[in-house]
This record gives C-alpha cells, structure tokens and sequence, in this order.
C-alpha cells in the first residue's frame, strides 16, 4: 500500500511568487568567446587532447540483441556500456569544439547526434517499463517513450549540444535543429506533457533520486530551445509542474537534509535538486526564487555530503553505497555557493584539486552541462582558499543516523529502518575508521543486475544484515547449521531457521536514543536502541544496542538479548582479523595492524574470507574483506571495546 506523505510546498511557493521568464543564461552559446577563450590554457589543452583522442575512436555499435541481453540473462552492464561509451564520446568532442572553435570536431559530432537520433529508444533496458517495479518489457517502446533517468540524460545532451553549436549548426543546415527538436518533441516533451510517470510525485508514493535528476534534465530540453519553440506559458507550465514534483521529492526528506539513499547517491538527488533550482532560478531572475538557496531544508541538504566525509574521497557508507566516491565538483562547488555555505565549497573546491586531469574534466560523466559548469568553475576552484572549519558530530534523526569524530575514529552507527531507498537491511549496524583507514566496514552494493531490483534482492549477500555488523539468529541451533552460515546466501535468505532482518518500514530500530557532545564538551557520543523488532520473529523478543564513542579511547559496544535463538554477532573487515588470548575471559581480535577489538560476553567461533570478485566492489575493496563469527553467551550480555 502506498504511504501516505505529509506534503511540502517549498519549491512551488517561491514558484507562485514569480512573474515573466528571462531567456537561458548559465553559459553562452559557442559564439561567446570571452567565456570560452579566458578558460586556462592548460585546460583547453586537456579538453582539445581529449577530443582528438575521441574522434580516433570508433563510435560503439548497438544491435538490438544487445539490447535483449538484460532480458535474456540479466546482464545489463555490456549494453549500457556500449550505450554510454556514444554519449561520453560526443560530450568530449563538443567540448574539445568549445575550446578550439575550429569545426574540426563537428563532423564527429553529427556523427554522433546521428547516432544517438537513430537509436529505437533511449530508455535504459532495466528501466523498460511505464509502471514502476513491473517486469520491464523486453522490446524497446518506440511507440511510446519512457522517460527513464537516462532517456532524460540523452534529451539533455542532445539540447544541451543543440545550444552550444547552434551558429555552426545553423551555418551547416537548419534541418539539424529542428531534426533534434523533433526527438525531443516526440521522446521527451510529448510524454512529459501527456504522461504521469511515477518519479513525477503523486503525495501517495515515495520518491527518490529518479524525481530531481531526470526534473533537471527535462528543464535543460525545455529551457534551451531557441526562442518561439515554445510560448511562455508553456514554459511556465514546465516549471510549475517541476515545482510541484521536486516537492514531492522533498517530501522524503527530514528537516535534517539527511539523503537515505546514501553519500554516493547525493550526487543523483542533492545535486540534481541543485541543479533543477539553478536552472529555475535562471529563468526566473529577478523574482526572488534565487532566496530558496537560504532555506534551512536546502542548506542542509547541500552540507550532508561533508558531513559524511571521512577522508580524502572516502565517505560514511550505507545501502547501495560504496565506500569510496568520485571527486567532488564545479555542483557541489556552486551549491555552496548558492547557499552561502563556505565549507562545502571550499571542501568541494579542496577535493576537486586532488583529482587527476580525467576527473577534473569528468570523462566518464554523460552530462554536458556538468562538463561545461565544471570547464567555466575550473580556475576559480583550482585557487580557492582552503576552509578552517571542521565538522562537529551529528545525529541525523530523520535516518537514525549517527556520525561521530575524534583525531583518530570516525564512527557511524544507524538506527533507522530497513525502507530506505537502495536499502540494505542493516538497522543497528555501524562502521569504524581509524586514521582514515576502514576498520570496520560497511561493503556497498555489487555490480547492478536483473535481480537487484526485484524481488530477489535479499538473496545477494551485500543485502543481508548476516553481511552487516548486526546480529543473525539461529533457530533449532545446530553446529552445522552454525558451521554453513554465510557459505550460500540465497539459500540463507529462504531458511526459516537463519533469522536474518527483513525489509520494509516496519523492520525497524526503536527507542532511539542519541546523545552528543555537549558544547564545548568532547567527551563522548552515544546512541542506543532496541533492534528486535527489524527482525520481527518472536523468538527475538529483545536486543537493546548502544554505541558509545569515548573521545580519544575508541568505541563501546553494549549489547543485550533476550531471546530463545543463538545470537551470532557479524563483524566485517577489510583487514584480517585473528584470534588473541586475551585476559579475564575476553576474547582479543586484532584486525590486521590497525585495532583490536577486545570482547566480553561471547566468543569467536569462526572467521570467514569473501574473495572481492564484482567490479563495482573493487572500486572500495581491492581485496578479500572477512567477517568473524562471535556466539553471545548464555547471559545475553556482550561488550566490544574497539581501539
């Protein structure tokens, strides 16, 4: 049953205070030269070498077998790749054009307009369907166009390169424009117009990312189109439909700014909400709609992204989340801006630095309006002056989310229930660094395929909460049953004896309980609850979990049970963890050369290996991670201490 959502009204009421429309203004066309020749020499430079590298490479070539593939087998990342390896290749070439402005690129890039025209549909194969989370068909519709995350990517860089050349464009045949609006007319504006999709908002069902980003990139199509395209009331209609739709979007946010899809994730929602603004705001300037950038809601959602920060470009991961993210951006940069929020940017500005040349000109981004945000931000980002200020703990209580710093720990623990969007079930959970380094650890998600977003995305074991720092309760405990746990995690996932967290709103912490420094105090951060209830079987009457993080000694975890199932508490490493007699009855861990975890109340049965085999998990994880297996005594009474 869809939830029903208190609804907010932010975006259209600053909306609703607007009159005329001013024409787009964010970068000029590729006749504005003083914008595009006062770019650093050395970054024209890299974008010219870029381009010419591109046009030696052959444009990717797409049967439609491949794309059947997803509904054959699941796989769905050899299509996509031959399907964005076109869109990064033509973002290079029409920036390589903006800087050299000598129309030897532009014969690469008809070829590639063309090429992206010619494709039957634009909508992703996993993303084939106009009802959310129906089996998706397997033919592409060509008669009737989803906008899908990346039909609205391609609509984007189609328009977006449409503005840019349009004077050479024009020079070349007039019939290149309208053939592009035409597509635009019948893949994006026509559906947009006529259709409710799901990610459009409803009040009744909950939104994700899919609502802000695809929202910029229908307001990129419309708000580039040459003049009389379209009347202003029709474009005002697009931005009011936008307003309302970005509130929905709004409405699954807590006051806090707290993104429950995660830290990897705010660059698909807090970032492209950024962007819808930026482009509402251009259009309607001189109205005031510029202020909703000071608005509490917005703010925070801009700064969540440091306060997840750890270090360098390694963040505070949950659900679908890797632990490791790209460099921040010219976005991130401009949001901070925008709000007035001096550590964002200088923290996004700081990052941006450390980036190599591929990354600083985003190579692998689709986007060309982020490529040419990033080309006209460059310089001022590579001398921006670095911010003192540091982050204090939070408590993000919309999520149940815990942060908590000292010179040496980072130390997140989430509350929560198992709704979030790009879940895991992982209430209770939390993860640990020490010098920067992961000592305890969250793994992210694989590789995506047919089944991780279907109703068998609890059998992977990255999705289970065993794979978490929770624990898992035996029924009938046998050792064998004890001995095999972990080993086949689909076959876990269906046995009624392994009683592992379930997924849903229901399947919650509660309780909750948090704690933080008072001011001017250092001295610890606390959060506790009761995580029975996420596993909603009887036999699991009551787990009360608190984590404390004692500044400059490490961390405590207090946990007590009661319940008729053995407890089997899950610790996930990075390092490999071995057994240390320890005294007074407590079992040491020592996790590589990094920390030890000293434990009471329970011993350590067994310390299992997980080779890193899935591409996406290598990003983070560069080798095996382990988890070790500690069986809670009789007394339901455990404490680790974790240094």
């Amino acid at each position: 049953m869809a939830k029903e959502i208190s609804h907010r009204h932010l975006v259209y009421n600053y909306f609703q205070k607007t009159r005329s429309l001013c024409a787009f203004s964010l970068c000029p066309d590729i006749t504005g030269r003083k914008e595009y020749d006062s770019l650093p020499a050395s970054l024209k430079d890299i974008l010219i070498d870029e381009g010419t590298k591109a046009m030696a490479e052959p444009w990717s070539v797409i049967l439609l077998s491949d794309y059947l593939e997803f509904s054959n087998n699941g796989n769905r990342v050899r299509f996509e790749e031959l399907y964005f390896s076109r869109r990064r290749k033509l973002c290079s070439l029409v920036m390589a054009e903006l800087a050299e402005n000598k129309e030897r690129f532009l014969p690469d890039i008809l070829d590639g307009i063309y090429l992206i025209l010619s494709e039957s549909s634009w909508c992703l194969p996993a993303h084939n369907t106009h009802v959310r989370d129906q089996k998706q068909q397997v033919m592409p519709d060509v008669l009737h166009p989803i906008i899908d995350l990346f039909a609205a990517e391609t609509g984007a860089l189609l328009a977006f390169a449409e503005y840019l050349l349009r004077p050479v464009l024009r020079e070349k045949s007039s019939d290149i424009s309208e053939v592009i609006e035409r597509a635009l007319k019948e893949r994006i504006f026509t559906p947009y117009e006529t259709e409710h999709f799901w990610w459009m908002g409803d009040g009744r069902q909950p939104m994700c990312n899919w609502t802000p980003w695809i929202i910029q990139n229908v307001l990129i199509c419309a708000l580039t189109r040459p003049e009389g395209l379209f009347e202003e009331k029709e474009l005002k209609q697009y931005l009011e439909s936008s307003a309302r739709s970005l509130d929905f979007f709004l409405d699954e946010y807590g006051d806090d700014g707290c993104c429950n899809e995660g830290a990897q994730y705010y660059s698909h929602a807090g970032l492209c909400l950024f962007g819808a603004l930026y482009l509402m705001s251009d259009a309607l300037k001189g109205s005031g709609f510029e202020e909703i950038f000071k608005e509490p809601l917005i703010k925070n959602i801009a700064s969540y992204i440091v306060r997840m920060n750890v270090t360098d470009n390694i963040y505070v991961n949950f659900a679908d989340c890797a632990a490791v993210c790209p460099r921040r951006t010219s976005r991130e940069f401009l949001f901070g801006k925008l709000c007035r929020d001096e550590v964002l940017s200088s923290f996004a500005a700081a990052d941006f630095r450390k980036a190599d040349n591929q990354d600083r000109i985003l190579k692998e981004e689709i986007n060309l309006f982020y490529h040419v945000l990033q080309a006209m931000n460059y310089e001022e980002m590579m001398g921006y002056p670095v911010s003192t200020s540091l982050c204090e703990d939070a408590f993000f209580e919309s999520t149940g989310l815990l942060i908590s710093r000292d010179e040496t720990y980072v130390c997140a623990a989430k509350a929560g229930n198992n709704a979030d969007s790009h879940n895991h079930n992982d209430a209770g959970s939390f993860t640990i660094y020490k010098d920067g380094k992961p000592l305890i650890i969250d793994l992210g998600v694989g590789t995506y395929t047919r089944e991780t977003f279907s109703d068998r995305r609890y059998e992977i074991w990255t999705m289970q909460s065993q794979f978490h720092n929770v624990p898992t309760f035996i029924k009938n405990d046998t050792e064998l049953k004890i001995s095999r746990l972990g080993s086949d995690a689909a076959e876990d996932y269906h046995d009624s004896n392994i009683l592992m967290q379930s997924d849903g709103k229901e399947f919650a912490a509660r309780d909750v309980i948090c704690c933080l420094p008072s001011e001017g105090s250092k001295d610890s951060s606390m959060l506790s609850m009761d995580i029975a209830g996420a596993y909603g079987d009887g036999e699991v009457r009551r787990y009360h979990r608190t984590i404390t993080h004692e500044k400059g000694s490490g961390i405590d975890i207090w946990d007590e049970y009661d319940g008729s199932a053995t407890a089997l508490l899950t610790l996930m490493t990075y390092e490999r963890p071995e057994r240390e007699e320890g005294i007074s009855g407590e079992c040491v861990i020592s996790v590589g050369s990094l920390g030890r975890v000293s434990v009471s109340g329970g011993e350590v049965i067994d310390i299992q290996t997980y080779p890193i085999t899935d591409e996406r998990l290598k990003i983070s994880w560069k080798h095996e991670v382990y988890r070790t297996l500690i069986r809670m005594s009789a007394g339901g009474r455990l404490r680790m201490h974790i240094s």
